[in-house]
């Protein structure tokens, strides 16, 4: 049996936790916390990822996937290149209801291509929100390249979570066959 170690990567609250949570076969092990901020109307309840997410899901009978997610906030990127060694690829994620914060889902892009060339795929998550950049829009304002695969995905559903996943492996294929 072979296992393939992918990372799943993105700004605070672009949904990686709930990608891993929609599709593992396992209970999602994660290291989330609570956190309040205020707002104009009260104080939001929320929760964080401070170390990582870890989800499995089998394949088939000769290939499982392990996924880990990383924190998105910066101040727990020390975690990301620990969580990116021996990775054969990551998802970014990237809240599509959310522009402000898709200078940061490239730069958390960038910085994983630099700890590895390996393969990988951008996920417009919250396609499912009223607010929610075309993927085509998103692809702009990203500066991707016309080769990057940019899925639209809603990560409570895992029908969108398995094609993303898959997506990435064929990319990962594509790469090892080249």
């Amino acid at each position: 049996m072979q296992t393939v170690k992918m990372v799943v990567t993105g700004p605070f609250s672009s949904g990686k936790t709930e990608f891993i949570k929609s599709i593992s076969e396992i209970e999602v092990v994660s290291t989330e916390r609570g956190i309040s901020k205020a707002s104009k109307e009260a104080e939001v309840k929320d929760n964080t990822t401070v170390a990582m997410d870890f989800g499995r899901i089998t394949v088939d009978d000769d290939l499982v996937l392990y996924l880990f997610g990383t924190p998105g906030q910066r101040r727990f990127d020390f975690m990301w290149e620990i969580l990116a060694e021996g990775m054969l690829g990551f998802i970014v994620m990237v809240d599509s209801s959310k522009p402000e914060t898709f200078r940061e889902a490239k730069n958390i892009l960038e910085t994983f291509r630099a700890y590895a060339p390996t393969p990988y795929v951008v996920a417009a998550n919250k396609q499912d929100h009223p607010d929610a950049w075309d993927p085509e829009d998103m692809r702009i304002a990203l500066r991707l390249e016309s080769d990057v695969k940019l899925l639209p995905c809603v990560a409570k559903e895992r029908d969108n979570v398995r094609n993303v996943l898959l997506e990435l492996l064929y990319t990962i294929l594509e790469e090892m066959e080249s």
